[in-house]
């Protein structure tokens, strides 16, 4: 059962369907990345926006 939760929950790569990993993540500005470990997808959450920006390209 409780790895159907972490299925349900874990955010994925559209493209190759990894999990996405925490990095260069900014606790003081409350900013996350998650990134696609082939650099395939990237998605940021910044608090001030209150919203994801989801990019392709990841440098």
């Amino acid at each position: 059962m409780m790895k159907f939760w972490n299925f349900l929950f874990s955010e994925r790569c559209p493209k190759c369907k990894k999990l996405l990993a925490t990095t260069k993540s900014n606790a003081i500005h409350g900013t996350i990345i998650k990134a696609c470990p082939n650099h395939h997808y990237q998605k940021e959450f910044h608090p001030a926006l209150e919203t994801f920006i989801e990019s392709d390209q990841v440098s």
